[in-house]
């Protein structure tokens, strides 16, 4: 008998990056060696000071329901960061708590959109953006960014993929999977658009300390209370402060739009675990120095692979300057045969080279750029050379 399933639900597809770990995985569980660039997480374990917070917290019987919308003390300890870091005024009516940045991105998305409205990505995109837009019944307008300009938004592009449908546009600095990071110039333009044409801009900052070489992050909610108004600004604990587990992110934005969102999360989710909460003020009020030291050693993978990577035959890249991942140009290999298979996409590539060189990377085709594969610096220099030095004997 065959189902008749939500037509919404059947549109989206399954995660590339979630195939490709599986993959590895398996192998890994057969006692296969195999490297993995495919980590969305640091490799670095939580700071200590924030898992005793955890284990006080149940310790303390903080292990109830809490308010949907997060607990006062984290709400009220990320009005204070945003107000320090990001020179942002918000009360504690203006943010929710939700299971993760991902999650606080979809609860967004669902919030402002309305069947046939239109939201601007750019290309390469974080995989689950136009899945998100399709759950929540608008329709994704993939944009393509240029490499050579670091894979990011121009007001060109805007105004072509402008409509009368479009409701909203993503804005990802630093980006996933690109490590692009927009300069301050760069976001007022966007900015200036935005609030010209009544645009939302969903502001995706997960990376915002993961920036190196000089670059200081700037949120595009700063630039003024137009655009404030305009921006919801998504954030979390996850990158960096190597808490991907304790699944805790956060959204700023008009009250407005904060109700709504914690309407949906009421009927779904309900609170984000009360442990992982009362950990999070710690990791936000305490402590700040574990981020500093990661960011030193992902400098130094950064720099090794994006100097490998440029001097292997066939591979590419720019250097990124946000977030820990790498996109390698392969252009010059499609068409071509590699050990015997003809490589005519990303995911071709991505097959060859966990079949044959045992290591794990994720297509292109998985952001919208089949001619790249993605390589995460969140791994060992250790796995970074042995897994460099693969891939370059396979392309010998």
């Amino acid at each position: 008998m065959k189902f008749n399933l939500s037509s919404r639900a059947l549109t989206i597809s399954p995660s590339v990056t979630l195939d490709i770990t599986a993959k590895a995985n398996e192998m890994k569980s057969k006692g296969i060696d195999v490297i993995s660039f495919g980590a969305g997480e640091p490799d670095f374990n939580t700071p200590e000071n924030i898992q005793n917070a955890g284990i006080n917290a149940i310790k303390s019987g903080n292990t109830r329901y809490t308010a949907t919308s997060g607990i006062p003390e984290l709400k009220k300890a990320i009005c204070d960061k945003l107000r320090k870091e990001n020179g942002l005024e918000y009360k504690p009516s203006n943010i929710i708590v939700s299971n993760g940045a991902k999650h606080s991105i979809f609860n967004s998305l669902f919030a402002i959109l309305n069947p046939g409205d239109e939201v601007i990505i750019p290309v390469p995109y974080w995989v689950s953006y136009p899945e998100f837009i399709k759950l929540s019944g608008g329709t994704p307008i993939p944009v393509e960014t240029r490499e050579e300009n670091d894979f990011k938004f121009d007001i060109k592009d805007l105004e072509n993929a402008l409509t009368s449908k479009t409701k909203a546009i993503i804005l990802n600095s630093p980006s996933n999977p690109t490590g692009a990071t927009y300069s301050l110039e760069e976001l007022k333009i966007i900015a200036n658009w935005a609030v010209k044409n009544n645009i939302f801009v969903i502001s995706d900052e997960i990376y915002e300390k993961l920036v190196y070489d000089g670059y200081e992050h700037i949120s595009i909610a700063s630039l003024g209370d137009d655009i404030k108004r305009l921006t919801i600004l998504i954030n979390g604990m996850s990158k960096a402060y190597a808490m991907t587990g304790w699944r805790i992110g956060y959204a700023a934005a008009d009250e407005e739009i904060v109700k709504v969102m914690t309407n949906i999360q009421s009927h779904t989710t309900s609170n984000p675990c009360s442990i992982s909460q009362y950990a999070s003020v710690e990791g936000l009020l305490g402590d700040q120095s574990i981020i500093e030291e990661m960011k030193s050693q992902f400098i130094v993978r950064r720099n090794y692979m994006v100097e490998k990577i440029n001097n292997i035959k066939g591979l590419s890249c720019r250097k990124p300057v946000g977030a820990f991942y790498v996109m390698v140009n392969i252009s010059q290999l499609k068409g071509k045969e590699v050990k015997g298979k003809m490589i005519n996409t990303s995911l071709d590539f991505a097959n060859l080279l966990l079949e044959e060189a045992k290591v794990a990377v994720v297509p292109g085709s998985a952001f919208g750029a089949d001619n790249f594969i993605r390589l995460s610096y969140a791994t060992s220099m250790e796995n970074i050379k042995e897994g460099l030095r693969r891939i370059e004997q396979i392309l010998l």
